[in-house]
């Protein structure tokens, strides 16, 4: 008999619980206030949450339009901003808001996180094309940058960025030329070492040719700096000998 109600003691509390965390969750689960903007859904926890699956993002669109947002407001009233940020919401795949927000701001006792957001989650025409969302930085190495972001800088971080132009050459003062003097192109990885020298392309073959250097369309195979040569460089092909400058 005892036992009998040891047993119905419980049963009671743990309904008596479950019938509060779906009255009050907001005081039962406790993960912490929501962020000003959702403060009206305080008291209406399956605005955002399915029961079992938690925010699901069916919920979360009933109210943002996924065409709308970054342009809009829940009211359609137009978003106008100092600065402007260009809308990417819509080009999203697939649609998980829980991905990047979390609207509660969690317990006291713990510090907040917020996910990092991943460029894994644009469609790839879109994560392709670094400037249809950014902008490139208003300084002397971008002012001439072309769309090829991938060339220097990767989605994981933009800083640090992969590139060092020493390893392929050295902009010394001898050299402080803006990158469309030697790359004319879009493509960084074409370049030219005629827009400033006064060599011109037969001379130089001509001379290479002296040399015993046959292949010599890669310039900086062998010149890195302004001053010397790599050790590629001093190695000449068909065993010629480097002979004194006689331009």
């Amino acid at each position: 008999m005892k036992r009998r109600w040891v047993l119905l003691l419980i049963a009671v509390n743990l309904i008596g619980l479950t019938a509060l965390v779906f009255l009050y969750p907001h005081f039962m689960v406790a993960p912490g206030p929501l962020i000003p903007e959702h403060a009206s859904l305080v008291t209406d926890c399956f605005a955002c949450h399915a029961p079992l699956r938690g925010a699901v993002a069916e919920r979360c669109i009933t109210c943002h339009k996924v065409a709308d947002i970054g342009l809009r407001t829940t009211a359609g009233a137009a978003v106008i901003r100092a600065t402007p940020i260009t809308p990417f919401h819509q080009g999203l795949t697939p649609q998980n808001c829980m991905a990047c927000h979390t609207d509660h701001t969690t317990p006291a006792l713990t510090s907040r996180t917020r996910p990092a957001f991943s460029h894994a989650l644009l469609n790839p025409a879109i994560r392709d094309n670094c400037t249809s969302c950014h902008t490139a930085p208003k300084t002397a190495v971008h002012s001439a940058a072309t769309a090829q972001c991938t060339q220097c800088h990767s989605q994981n971080a933009w800083k640090p960025a992969t590139f060092d132009h020493a390893r392929f050459f050295v902009l010394d003062k001898d050299h402080n030329a803006t990158c469309t003097t030697c790359h004319t192109t879009s493509d960084r990885k074409q370049y030219t070492c005629y827009g400033c020298h006064e060599h011109t392309e037969a001379n130089i073959r001509s001379k290479h040719i002296r040399e015993g250097i046959s292949n010599f369309t890669n310039c900086v195979s062998c010149h890195r700096s302004a001053h010397g040569e790599s050790r590629k460089g001093s190695e000449r092909e068909g065993g010629g000998k480097r002979k004194k400058d006689d331009d």
